[in-house]
């Protein structure tokens, strides 16, 4: 074999080896070769992109698979570092350095799961002539800056609800949730206030959940996964009685900021408030919660890193160099294979 080595690597530039928006990333794409080779051009391509996968069972006895997918591009950038022609390389190492900036513009954060990835990579080709072409890649974990444009990011949330019992009880039930803002990095608090007015014959038990909505669009459909992340209660609230309760949630360090800006991933937070009432419809409230990226953390505390993106097989965070001489495999899932299902969203949690 001509050819013994090629691959790219590139240099980290913070111990959790995280880039965003605007950074530069430095590499260098390594060819080995094992004697003297004519090659027609080498390319260096950086590109981010998004996919979707998944297919569905319809029918009854004559059952069929039904497939969807999607693409979406955000940038990919071409460098010509040998350019078209044909140029002899001598035997042995040979190293061609790349720098490479990272577009500055809204694009969502790296992100994997079953369904869909979203996924931002360093790419090499090689071409010689009747032979085919060459590639080498190695992927870096993008963590997009804050969007502080969202609309009420930091402004105080509130919804109320009410439901009168007339089946296993009588009376009526309000409730009135509030929040001191929408926005919220990992790790922060997010404080609760519920005002209940239980004017019925029933004890009621207040609960609370935060939990993760993953939404994937294809061809006119939508596939929902949804994840819980925290739940808790409060104590009972007994009947013909009043009670104003607070309650802090801890958003857990390692959860993914919030996916807003694709239009085939969405990535949701919802803090649902419910009164648990046996034999009747639960009243609940759900306030929308953005989870704002942790890669601008203040001194002393450490931004999630890239296994909170579902990445930590893309290398080492303790190395300052990442090197993929193997390629990694396929960037997305394929369009057809096997599918791990999700648990089907129940009633409760409603779209």
């Amino acid at each position: 074999m001509t050819i013994k080595d090629f691959s790219i690597e590139y240099d980290s530039n913070n111990s959790q080896n995280i880039f965003t928006n605007g950074d530069t990333i430095n590499g260098r794409i390594i060819v080995e070769v094992s004697k003297e080779t004519s090659i027609q051009s080498l390319t260096f391509i950086g590109k981010g992109s998004a996919r979707v996968r998944w297919h569905e069972h319809h029918g009854g006895q004559r059952r069929h698979h039904q497939y969807y997918w999607s693409d979406e591009k955000y940038y990919e950038i071409k460098q010509h570092i040998l350019k078209a022609g044909s140029e002899f390389i001598a035997q042995g190492r040979h190293v061609f350095p790349f720098s490479f900036n990272v577009p500055n513009r809204k694009m969502p954060s790296s992100f994997k799961a079953s369904t869909g990835r979203i996924v931002h990579k360093l790419k090499a080709e090689l071409k010689q002539s009747m032979k085919l072409t060459k590639t080498a890649k190695a992927h870096f974990t993008f963590v997009s800056k804050a969007d502080m444009d969202i609309p009420g990011l930091m402004e105080p949330q509130h919804d109320c609800t009410d439901k009168k019992l007339a089946v296993f009880g009588s009376g009526t039930i309000a409730m009135d949730v509030y929040t001191k803002k929408m926005g919220y990095r990992p790790g922060e608090d997010l404080k609760i206030k519920v005002e209940i007015h239980n004017h019925s014959s029933r004890d009621l038990k207040p609960k609370f959940e935060l939990y993760e909505k993953q939404s994937f669009f294809a061809q006119g459909r939508r596939r929902l996964h949804t994840q819980e992340i925290v739940k808790e209660k409060l104590e009972s609230v007994n009947a013909h009685s009043k009670e104003t309760m607070e309650k802090v949630i801890r958003i857990p360090r390692n959860v993914h900021s919030s996916i807003l800006n694709s239009s085939i991933i969405k990535l949701e937070y919802r803090l649902k408030i419910y009164l648990d009432v046996k034999y009747a419809t639960d009243p609940e409230i759900k306030l929308p919660i953005v989870i704002l990226p942790d890669f601008e953390a203040p001194a002393g505390k450490h931004p999630a890193g890239p296994a909170a993106y579902g990445l930590e097989e893309f290398g080492n965070a303790n190395q300052q160099s990442w090197s993929k001489a193997q390629p990694p495999p396929s960037d997305f899932p394929p369009p057809y294979g096997a599918y791990t299902a999700y648990p089907t969203p129940s009633d409760k949690y409603g779209i």
